[in-house]
């Protein structure tokens, strides 16, 4: 598996293992432990997945060194403000039986991000973090952000998958030095990915399923993923996605499927950002 440098030389996993909807204690202890069992060594949880002391249990559990580990959460919307997510770090740390954090992301472009992000700030020239982002600051968002603040983020966390490539939001991303990262890289199955025509045909050149064109059509394009999944054999096998390369046809039949638009938020909906100011952690 390969690193990606982030903005301040920060060695990072280019895959890791996500926990996003593993609520459940023990479900989720269990899959953190299977991944870093089967060779995962980048955990990415959130302080609204309701499950950093199931992850932090797992870490102490496990055979694998925490310096060895790449651990990021993420500031819930509901303790933005600069004391609230100074007080909220330090809470999410507890829980992960931690001292530092190797990346902390601001969840939401909404709310007081700019008083969460200066948090982000003090706590990374505290050394308590390694590196800061954000998640889902679209292309103008990110913009108004880094020309604000004193340290650019170092990952900007967005939906990323084959259906919609934000190809714009990385041009300026990769302007300004911030690492992509992607969730949702297998859109859920979204769109029928699992079995969609290019992605299997392109597959079978390979030995490969639709899934893991996808996935190493990401990486391939420099794209940070965090997969998830609870079961052991598939683990494994969003991890088999280093072994092959996609060519040049490959890649430009892939770029083809992009949609230009995002599977599940509207941000510019004020039903949807209703929803997510009503959830309070």
């Amino acid at each position: 598996m390969k690193n990606v440098k982030l903005n301040n030389d920060i060695l990072m996993p280019q895959e890791g293992f996500g926990v996003f909807q593993i609520p459940d204690y023990n479900e989720c202890k269990q899959a953190v432990k299977d991944a870093l069992s089967v060779g995962y060594r980048a955990l990415d949880t959130a302080q609204a997945y309701q499950n950093e002391a199931a992850v932090g249990d797992a870490i102490e559990e496990s055979d694998v060194d925490r310096k060895d580990i790449f651990l990021t959460t993420k500031v819930w919307i509901s303790n933005f403000g600069y004391q609230n997510a100074l007080n909220s770090i330090k809470d999410s740390m507890k829980k992960l039986k931690t001292d530092y954090l190797d990346l902390v992301i601001l969840h939401q472009p909404l709310s007081d991000y700019y008083g969460a992000y200066r948090a982000l700030e003090k706590l990374y020239k505290d050394g308590k973090i390694r590196a800061i982002g954000v998640s889902n600051f679209d292309a103008s968002r990110y913009i108004d952000l880094v020309s604000n603040v004193e340290i650019k983020p170092a990952i900007n966390q967005i939906e990323t998958h084959v259906f919609n490539q934000q190809k714009l939001t990385r041009k300026y991303m990769e302007e300004q030095g911030t690492q992509i990262e992607s969730w949702g890289p297998l859109a859920e199955g979204k769109n029928n990915l699992f079995n969609n025509e290019t992605l299997t045909k392109i597959g079978e050149n390979h030995d490969k399923s639709a899934a893991q064109v996808a996935l190493r059509f990401l990486v391939q394009s420099g794209v940070v993923i965090i997969p998830k999944s609870v079961h052991i054999e598939r683990m494994k096998q969003n991890l088999e996605i280093w072994n092959f390369e996609l060519n040049n046809d490959e890649i430009k039949a892939i770029e083809e499927l992009d949609l230009n638009t995002s599977l599940f938020v509207n941000y510019s909906d004020p039903e949807f950002i209703k929803s997510l100011n009503s959830f309070d952690v």
